[in-house]
């Protein structure tokens, strides 16, 4: 099992970059990449398991009935999971893979370097014989790293976790991964479907409130990393449905007049008026016909796709066009 970290000093500039980017801009916006600290990646495994998150259970749908077809459909003998998180949804497509007798190595790749060495231990100790290298970093930034494959593979990206990118940022990240597609390899993409309000904003604001603790915690990352002395409980969590974008907008809404000093920013000191926002996620929802056109514009073409019972997820497959 190894183990390769790209973090460190890197992503507390990163984070500063971003920070003093996002937090001067008008409006004020924060990547959500920094959710993912120790806890912040605790807090989404419990989102997992909430009543109204719907999307982690018909994923898992879709791959306890498919990952059968997806292993004979690839043969791949690799399995290369960007965002791995748990990796819990993972292991019904690595079985699969072990079952039809071609798994060779998985590759998960993390922002959460304790969570990512964990996982790596834990799928080397439970599928014996097959090498594991995991890769701490930030697949946008790091595509570069992943270890080059012997056979055919499959790259995937779970959890609708490409509508968290938008306009340019989901443009570059497809065609980052489309780079390291090989013509036998494959992206597994899962994909949140466009539905009514109501459901995606129950799954963005939960009744336990756990939603609202990840949310806020990424102002907690700020206070550690960079010295800030944010009051998360100055801030509202809001979730909305933009219907015009088709995506889910998460916002830290600060609930009186503040001022935010950062000092590891030389001081910076930000300003918040009552009811100012700060953007901190987008999730956008896809019709298939949205999926096809932005694989397509990063050379993809889907060749499997399928939904759960409900209709609410979509999982596919797609592998680089042939150009004549």
């Amino acid at each position: 099992m190894t183990v390769t970290t790209l973090l460190a000093d890197a992503t507390q500039r990163t984070l500063a970059d971003d920070v003093l980017a996002g937090l001067t801009s008008i409006p004020k916006t924060l990547p959500p990449k920094h959710f993912y600290d120790s806890a912040g990646a605790d807090l989404f495994e419990r989102i997992c398991e909430l009543p109204e998150y719907y999307p982690t259970r018909a994923e898992r749908e879709i791959l306890v009935a498919q990952s059968a077809e997806m292993a004979r459909l690839t043969r791949a003998t690799e399995l290369v999971e960007l965002g791995a998180g748990s990796a819990e949804k993972t292991r019904v497509l690595l079985t699969a893979l072990d079952n039809a007798g071609t798994l060779q190595r998985y590759v998960p790749v993390d922002v959460a370097e304790q969570q990512l060495r964990q996982v790596s231990e834990a799928i080397a100790a439970e599928y014996p014989g097959v090498q594991v290298h995991g890769v701490a970093g930030d697949f946008l930034r790091h595509m570069d790293a992943v270890p080059a494959g012997d056979g055919p593979r499959i790259v995937a990206l779970l959890g609708g976790t490409v509508g968290n990118f938008v306009g340019v940022d989901r443009t570059d990240l497809l065609a980052g991964i489309s780079s390291i597609l090989r013509p036998n390899d494959y992206l597994l993409l899962g994909t949140d479907l466009v539905k009514d309000r109501k459901p995606l904003e129950a799954a963005y604001d939960d009744s336990q409130g756990v939603t609202a603790a990840f949310n806020r915690n990424v102002l907690e990352v700020i206070n550690r990393e960079l010295d800030a002395d944010f009051d998360p409980n100055a801030f509202q969590h809001v979730a909305i449905y933009n219907e015009q974008q088709e995506q889910i907008e998460m916002r830290l809404r600060s609930t009186m007049t503040q001022e935010v000093t950062i000092q590891a920013l030389g001081g910076l000191k930000v300003v918040f008026a009552p009811g100012e926002e700060i953007l901190t996620e987008v999730s956008a929802k896809f019709t298939p016909e949205r999926l096809q056109q932005d694989l397509a514009n990063a050379g993809l073409e889907i060749a499997w796709f399928e939904t759960d019972s409900a209709g609410q997820f979509a999982l596919s497959l797609s592998n680089p066009q042939i150009r004549s």
